[in-house]
């Protein structure tokens, strides 16, 4: 390890049980420990898993109300802000002139705040991305004193409820303010798994004692990188970087979704002509899910091809590996729009060898969220 990677407040706590570490987004982070990646990722699909993601950004967006950020805040995404509720929190993306995602974010309506989380490789840039173009008027601050913790599965609501009752009456994406294990933590409803869970900012003082709290339950296992990437891969859900980037554009990435009826339509935001075209139109290519026939898994980087002859790709795979819940390798990746269709045969080059694949539904395995 070179000594200019940052570490987490857990950092001894994950040597203690085990852990693999690893150099990811700047920080030394545990990849796995001795459970092992596969029954890790079992174990949060049938109990519960505990995530230190300490290495995300926490930021608070501040004005003298709440409408005045959230109407700052919707120059930059193309998400409703102002309709947030207060106690709900949605997932959004920074976008750029040319339509593509700058990052992926989750932000929170606080009442008084916007509480915004980034992904671990884009602080510095996201920060100085907001500070540029929000008005004076808007306080950004980079919170340094908290941590980060994700309880997933479907034990989770149980485990969490020992410590504090108040969450089982959470919805999905309800945010609430609760002292757990004698710290005032931010929780919110929501993860990265496909399961049921909570999100869980904790002071950094507070964050050992609380971690080793949950841990102590039967339960609860500590879960590494590798687990939460098989995982958010087989929930069909996007890690910037990879299956979203500067180039990518919410709706070839099938994120639609996540853009309120009002922001489709009023635009106000960086690269909504491009986005506006391709809802009305169709893009170009396509975010699918990828079924290889045999048993080798098809990776990041594998061309797809049309047909086992074809010179000229169709598409790339963008995330690839074993899913241990379907029992069965799984890929996501584009594909040009005529080729997207669910069932439709491709073919992936893995290692100078062209692969059958299928196009499939996304998610492979169905969200257990508490709706």
């Amino acid at each position: 390890m070179t000594n200019d990677l940052v570490r987490t407040p857990l950092f001894e706590l994950h040597l203690k049980h085990g852990a693999k570490m690893v150099p990811f987004a700047g920080f030394e982070m545990p990849v796995q420990y001795s459970l092992g990646v596969l029954k890790e990722h079992l174990h949060t699909r049938e109990k519960a898993g505990l995530f230190d993601v300490s290495h995300m950004g926490q930021v608070i967006l501040r004005a003298k109300s709440y409408e005045q950020v959230a109407g700052e805040l919707e120059k930059l995404i193309p998400m409703d802000v102002a309709g947030l509720k207060e106690g709900r929190q949605r997932y959004g993306f920074f976008t750029n002139d040319a339509g593509g995602i700058e990052d992926d974010i989750m932000f929170a309506n606080r009442g008084d705040h916007i509480f915004v989380v980034v992904n671990a490789a884009c602080i510095e840039q996201d920060v100085a991305h907001m500070r540029a173009h929000l008005s004076e008027d808007i306080q950004v601050k980079l919170l340094t004193n908290r941590a980060l913790l994700a309880l997933q599965g479907p034990k989770a609501e149980d485990v969490l409820a020992e410590h504090h009752p108040a969450v089982r009456d959470m919805a999905f994406m309800d945010v609430e303010t609760l002292p757990i294990g004698g710290a005032e933590c931010w929780v919110s409803r929501s993860g990265y798994t496909g399961e049921d869970g909570f999100e869980i900012s904790v002071p950094k003082a507070a964050v050992v004692d609380l971690t080793n709290s949950l841990l102590a339950h039967d339960d609860v296992e500590f879960i590494g990188l590798g687990a939460r990437d098989s995982l958010r891969l087989e929930a069909g859900l996007c890690l910037y970087g990879h299956d979203i980037d500067q180039q990518t554009s919410p709706i070839e990435a099938g994120l639609t979704w996540a853009i309120q009826s009002r922001r489709r339509t009023g635009g106000g935001f960086p690269g909504a002509e491009r986005m506006q075209e391709e809802i009305a139109s169709g893009p170009a290519k396509r975010r699918v899910g990828i079924l290889p026939e045999g048993r080798a898994p098809v990776r990041e980087g594998c061309a797809i091809f049309a047909s086992e002859t074809a010179t000229d790709p169709v598409g790339t795979i963008t995330s690839g590996g074993f899913g241990p819940t379907v029992s069965a390798p799984v890929s996501m990746g584009y594909v040009q729009t005529a080729y997207s269709a669910n069932d439709t045969v491709l073919f992936a080059e893995v290692r100078g060898k062209r692969l059958p694949v299928k196009v499939a539904k996304l998610p492979f395995t169905g969200p257990n969220f508490k709706r």
